[in-house]
This record gives structure tokens, C-alpha cells and sequence, in this order.
């Protein structure tokens, strides 16, 4: 009995690759996708795509398509309540009101924007939940791999 041996390109820890994806909620709200006309090109280990997903793609033939569902942990996490964080509304400037489900752009001190979502205003303060927006959720991810090159 012989084994058909592909010639395919297959996904290694650190190929350059493009793809198509669809990222969305278990009820099917889109959350981010890359199509065929306009992919999502990165290298793997570089940082620019979740852990668990860059490992779960690791081993796939050119042109294969997954469909996987991550748990919160193999996503975006668990919400921590340390990042609420309650600030005075006098460090908003006058022409940014902040508003109950707005998602707003925070500085850190090193330079990096980190996304807050404001969870209640009032006359002194404003809560901020600085979780990541889709933290304890579950979604789904399908992926077509479109193309792979050996490490750039």
C-alpha cells in the first residue's frame, strides 16, 4: 500500500502566510475578517495574531480551510476586575464627553493605546473596564490559508 506524499506548502512556526478569515461571536455577530480580495498577510511568531490561533494553524496544507471555537482562555482571556479603573472626568478633555458603552483610545505610560470601554459617568468620575472588549467570550474562527513562504 503506498502513502500519497503532498507537495503542498505546509504552515511551519515560522512562515509567512495570507489568509481569509472570519472571526466571529458564537451567535455569528462578525467580530474581524480578511477576504480572498484583501487577506490578512503576517509571519508567524511575530506577535500579530493570537497565540493559540498562530499554533492551531501550524501544520496546514496551502489552501486548507479550519474552523475552529476557542474558549476565553485560547482568546482574549478572562476579564480581571483590577482593570476597572475609576478616573476623574476632568482628565477627559472638554471636547470628548465620555458616553456609557463608548469604547475610547488610553495612552499608557510606555506610548501604547490600550481600549477602555466607559461603564458608568457621573458628575466627578468616569469607570473604565480596560479588558480587552471580547474577554470571557467564546468565538469562532475560520480560516482559509491562501498562501505560504518560508520565513521572510
Amino acid at each position: 500500500m503506498s502513502q500519497r506524499i503532498s507537495s503542498l506548502p505546509v504552515v511551519q512556526s515560522d512562515s509567512e502566510i495570507s489568509l481569509a478569515f472570519r472571526m466571529s461571536l458564537m451567535d455569528g455577530t462578525l467580530v474581524e475578517e480578511a477576504t480572498a480580495q484583501a487577506p490578512f498577510r503576517f509571519q508567524l511568531g511575530q506577535g500579530a495574531f493570537l497565540d493559540k490561533i498562530e499554533e492551531l494553524l501550524i501544520g496546514l496544507e496551502l489552501g486548507t480551510t479550519a474552523k475552529l471555537t476557542l474558549a476565553p482562555e485560547s482568546a482574549f482571556g478572562y476579564s480581571n476586575p483590577e482593570n476597572i479603573q475609576r478616573m476623574p472626568l476632568s482628565d477627559f478633555p472638554d471636547d470628548l464627553q465620555p458616553k456609557v458603552g463608548q469604547v475610547i483610545g488610553f495612552q499608557t505610560p510606555t506610548g501604547q493605546e490600550v481600549p477602555g470601554t466607559i461603564l458608568a459617568v457621573d458628575a466627578e468620575e468616569v469607570t473604565v473596564d480596560f479588558n480587552h472588549p471580547l474577554a470571557d467570550t467564546m468565538v469562532v474562527f475560520e480560516a482559509t490559508i491562501l498562501t505560504v513562504h518560508g520565513a521572510a
